[in-house]
């Protein structure tokens, strides 16, 4: 959640600090099961100015907005795989939206991860 007269936050921590509550808990719990269900090499960023974390790609960006919080499983994929699972959460094309007092569940977040993290492992490498 950044303004225009904050500069861009350089690390997540920093970002998490600049979202109020209940989003921040929020955020805070979502991060957790994230960093737990990627691999232990995976690292942290940020992509769009939205917290992601990396593994052969990015595997998932989350973020606050004034109404809602989102998971971002980049791309569609995840979210058809988990759609019956995802039917009490609004989602559209690359986007799960949920309250931001209330997240998503553990499991259905470490499954998505693990989903995400297969994609990007059955990619052919980039280049660097």
């Amino acid at each position: 959640m950044r303004t225009d007269k904050l500069p861009a936050p350089k690390t997540v921590d920093e970002y998490l600090d600049r979202v109020p509550e209940p989003a921040r808990g929020t955020l805070v719990k979502m991060r957790k099961w994230i960093l737990a269900a990627a691999p232990k090499d995976s690292t942290e960023g940020f992509s769009y100015g939205m917290p992601t974390v990396y593994h052969n790609g990015a595997v998932v960006c989350y973020a606050a907005f004034k109404e809602h919080c989102s998971l971002f499983p980049m791309g569609n994929a995840a979210i058809a795989e988990f759609s019956e699972e995802l039917k009490p959460y609004r989602t559209s094309k690359g986007t799960i939206q949920f309250a931001m007092d209330k997240p998503l569940p553990a499991a259905l977040v470490k499954k998505i991860v693990k989903a995400r993290v297969l994609a990007n492992d059955a990619r052919k490498p980039r280049r660097k």
